[in-house]
């Protein structure tokens, strides 16, 4: 590949007030920024340097149009606004003697910005990691920060992948977080979203093939990592959180929405990618159960394993609705525990999707809470806890989002309430407005009603999966509806037809 080609995308500050801008446009007939002509380079990549000192404003003018730059760093005024100037180089730095978190030792605290604190902020998140990372977490998995349509929204339906967003603090807020985390003791993992673009996509597209035909997602246009461009756009973007954000590892949404016919799949290459910037990164993948890609042919360090949270939610719940039908055997739950490799595979009892994507969004039962627990945190395997879940958070955590486009915004509504229309529990005027924002307010964690005790449980199962060797034996007795597992001299007896649980050794 040529040098060209490995060079940054976007604007990137070169000193004495001058920026380098790279644009992949290859269909384009003239590109121009601020008045000054970009030259057409090689693999359809034009480019010019200019005097524009970081905190400039700019957009593209893309054969007579203007358009924010597909590689922005930052949107201040959101994905319909100018693209900014941000030199990552000038972030203040105190990680130096950081080495990051390793697979083996990982306990992953997923965390949504917006809703973890009064702030919704990078910034509000920084009071609370002392306190996990004496709870025994090691990382925290931010939910996507890429900028995204309006202010509040899961994440997922993100444009600009390279800016974070200016509600949670932009990227000075993210680098900061990053670094607090690492003054505390913990790792951070981003949530990353290369499947597709979210609504406003027609900005990205503009600029050259990013979409194709050739496959579809649930989501909108597939990408078409068939073009080098759009590969470097994904690459480069992993490589982005790594190298000017200190991130110590990547969340990789839906892979098996990720296609590419390329003789090497465009997650393998980018798995390359990201540890000749950082060996010691993470990657980390979501892909659809029993397809063993990312970590069997892509090099990927680990992957969510969804059938363990299957079998415990059924047996906890008594669920057998929609995809839930097939789970809920104890025997299904002793083969998950039994399921190699143990480090590779990533389990939970609660995180986003699977709370998020109910139709209230609630949680566990307070009453399964503490089975629940430590049928994850016993289990050999990595585990994740979803934010509030360790001191038994009520408020739900429900889907919100804030389009800008009104007929986005009504199609997510109707959307929404038909995707629960055949769930007996549920009629569509049960299911909550996505868009009004109450339904982001009622997400938000609060803490005044937390129950030490279950904290406590938790910090006490953390601590001793860190003194358990890694194999296991499972034992399982249907009629009294009941799990044993042992590793080393420590014992889990779980009661499914009580809910209660009992650790001795």
């Amino acid at each position: 590949m040529s040098v060209a080609t490995r060079s940054l995308l976007g604007a990137v500050p070169v000193g004495d007030g001058r920026t380098r801008f790279r644009v992949w446009a290859p269909e384009a007939e003239r590109l121009a920024i601020r008045g000054q002509a970009l030259e057409r380079g090689e693999d359809g990549v034009w480019e010019a340097e200019f005097e524009l000192a970081p905190g400039a404003d700019y957009l593209v003018e893309l054969d007579g149009r203007e358009w924010p730059d597909p590689c922005s760093r930052f949107q201040p005024e959101g994905i319909r606004g100018p693209s900014r100037v941000v030199d990552t180089g000038a972030f203040r730095w105190s990680d130096e003697g950081w080495q990051g978190v390793s697979l083996d030792e990982l306990v992953v605290y997923e965390l949504h910005v917006g809703t973890f604190s009064d702030e919704g902020t990078f910034d509000g998140v920084i009071p609370y990691l002392d306190g996990l990372r004496e709870l025994g977490v090691t990382a925290i998995e931010l939910m996507p920060v890429a900028t995204f349509p309006g202010n509040r929204g899961w994440g997922y339906d993100g444009v600009y992948t390279s800016a974070p967003h200016p509600a949670y603090g932009g990227p000075e807020g993210l680098a900061r977080l990053v670094d607090a985390a690492h003054a505390a003791g913990l790792g951070v993992i981003l949530d990353v979203v290369y499947n597709h673009v979210g609504p406003g996509s027609e900005a990205i597209a503009a600029f050259g093939p990013y979409f194709t035909h050739r496959h579809e997602t649930f989501w909108g246009d597939a990408i078409d990592y068939s073009q080098r461009g759009v590969r470097e756009w994904a690459i480069q973007n992993a490589c982005l959180w790594i190298r000017d954000y200190h991130v110590d590892g990547l969340r990789l949404d839906a892979v098996h929405a990720i296609y590419d016919d390329s003789p090497r799949h465009v997650l393998a290459e980018l798995a390359e990618r990201v540890r000749e910037v950082n060996p010691h990164a993470l990657v980390i993948s979501e892909m659809e159960m029993d397809d063993y890609r990312p970590i069997e042919e892509w090099g990927h360090d680990a992957q969510w394993a969804d059938r363990f949270h299957h079998e415990v939610h059924v047996l906890l719940t008594g669920e057998q609705e929609g995809y839930y039908e097939q789970f809920g055997s104890l025997r299904g739950l002793a083969e998950e525990y039994r399921r190699r490799p143990v480090e590779k595979l990533v389990v939970c009892a609660q995180n986003h999707d699977q709370v998020g994507n109910r139709a209230a969004g609630d949680r566990l039962p307070r009453e399964a809470l503490r089975v629940a627990a430590a049928c994850v945190l016993f289990a050999p395997q990595t585990p994740l806890l979803f934010m509030g879940e360790e001191y038994g958070e009520e408020r739900p955590f429900q889907f919100f989002t804030d389009h800008i486009d009104p007929e986005i915004a009504e199609a997510t509504r109707q959307g929404r309430k038909r995707e629960f229309e055949r769930f007996s529990a549920f009629g569509g005027e049960d299911v909550p407005d996505p868009q009004d924002p109450a339904t982001f307010v009622r997400s938000k964690l609060d803490r005044s009603q937390a129950d030490e005790e279950l904290r406590a449980f938790y910090r006490e199962l953390l601590a001793l999966r860190r003194e358990l060797p890694r194999e296991v034996e499972v034992e399982v007795d249907d009629q009294a509806r009941t799990l044993t597992a042992r590793r080393g001299d420590a014992v889990l007896h779980a009661d499914f037809a009580n809910l209660k649980v009992e650790l001795r050794r």
